[in-house]
């Protein structure tokens, strides 16, 4: 039905429905909205939406109606004018989410930002404020938005998340009114505000491929972490750090990078995406930690979803499963890393060693010497602590 309306049949529906739903801030913010948008073409009706907004203000509800607000629905998502969807994703997890698999220093870092957030009152009376943004950086995989998703969880309150990849899919002259009405939604109900992608937007100004639009939008990222209110949390996240405009890194209070995952981070992240079939894959626990050493959280996890779908089908051993493993990442290895996945396989498995020797490319000479070597507590040269 709304695709055959025109846009002002559009814009007559959307204050209905939300006065309907007697959301009065998101009416005057809507109206807002339309003065700025009718501004150039119906000037007379800009005008006059205009002084509706000034001669009307916001009334405080009576006790009954701040007693109906209580029990309401969820607060209504902003949409794209166009496609009617939600710019937002909405994520609700409870306070006992699983946390993320994070490096100690990250942990604590993050940790902190959740006490400031707890104790808000304690920094207040000290004249201070709780970080009220932060920017994740790093490879795709690496956990930012399942940190963002525990990080809202501990404390108490939604994550938002405005993918800005899918804003500018839309005309760009819309670009801009689907970023304020986003960012607009999030200062006024408690969440926290991810803004995924960023880089998407926030390029740099000196970027002669951008168009004028994209270069007002970075402006209006600049304001926008300026002015963040201090009980609203704002994140962005990027995996193109070097794109970013470097204005934008100083407006933010943390800065936040998510690196691959070593050796010990790995172990862990096999253990529990393993879940119950660790029982069958245990022992080969050392030979998955160094076959993964140096992939992503999310690559991990889909190669284990693999594995244990395979067991529970029958189509192959976990033994073939770590074979095929092997064979299809030791030619990407290093000589030396080589050798000491063969002296691993040696010591770990009943393979022989003319078999280990077939599926690493590390002669049986080779692997002896080193074995030998392994058993005198010689230590091979890049050996994985």
């Amino acid at each position: 039905m709304l695709d055959e309306m025109n846009d002002d049949q559009k814009d007559l529906a959307q204050v209905v429905r939300l006065a309907l739903a007697e959301q009065t801030e998101d009416v005057r913010l809507f109206v807002a909205r339309l003065v700025r948008k009718y501004r150039n073409s119906n000037p007379e009706l800009a005008e006059q939406l205009n002084l509706f907004l000034r001669s009307k203000q916001s009334r405080t509800a009576t006790p009954l109606r701040k007693a109906l607000n209580t029990t309401t629905t969820e607060p209504i998502l902003p949409v794209d004018d166009e496609s009617r969807l939600s710019l937002l994703k909405v994520f609700k997890d409870p306070i006992d989410r699983e946390s993320p698999l994070l490096s100690a220093d990250l942990e604590e870092s993050l940790q902190q930002l959740i006490q400031e957030r707890k104790q808000a009152k304690k920094l207040a009376a000290l004249g201070l404020h709780p970080t009220r943004s932060a920017i994740f950086v790093g490879q795709p995989g690496v956990g930012k938005t399942l940190t963002a998703r525990w990080l809202a969880a501990q404390l108490g309150v939604p994550l938002y998340v405005l993918d800005l990849t899918a804003v500018m899919s839309s005309l760009l002259g819309r670009s801009g009114s689907n970023l304020r009405a986003a960012l607009d939604f999030a200062k006024r109900h408690p969440c926290v505000l991810l803004l995924d992608e960023i880089d998407a937007i926030a390029k740099r100004r000196s970027d002669e491929s951008d168009v004028g639009e994209l270069k007002r939008l970075v402006t209006v990222i600049l304001q926008e972490v300026d002015e963040w209110p201090p009980e609203g949390l704002l994140f962005a996240a990027t995996n193109h750090a070097e794109l970013i405009d470097p204005a934008l890194w100083r407006r933010f209070d943390l800065i936040v990078e998510f690196k691959l995952p070593e050796m010990p981070l790995v172990k862990d992240a096999i253990q529990r995406f393993l879940g119950p079939d660790y029982s069958v894959f245990g022992h080969w626990i050392d030979i998955l930690t160094f076959a993964f050493n140096g992939e992503s959280f999310s690559n991990i996890e889909r190669s284990i979803q693999r594995f244990r779908r395979a067991l529970a089908l029958g189509t192959a051993s976990d033994a073939e499963l770590i074979e095929n493993l092997i064979k299809s990442r030791v030619f990407v290895l290093e000589h030396q890393a080589r050798v000491y996945l063969a002296v691993l396989l040696t010591k770990q498995t009943h393979l022989t060693q003319h078999a280990i020797s077939d599926i690493t490319g590390v002669s049986r000479d080779t692997i002896r010497k080193y074995s030998r070597a392994k058993k005198g507590k010689r230590r091979l040269k890049n050996e994985p602590d």
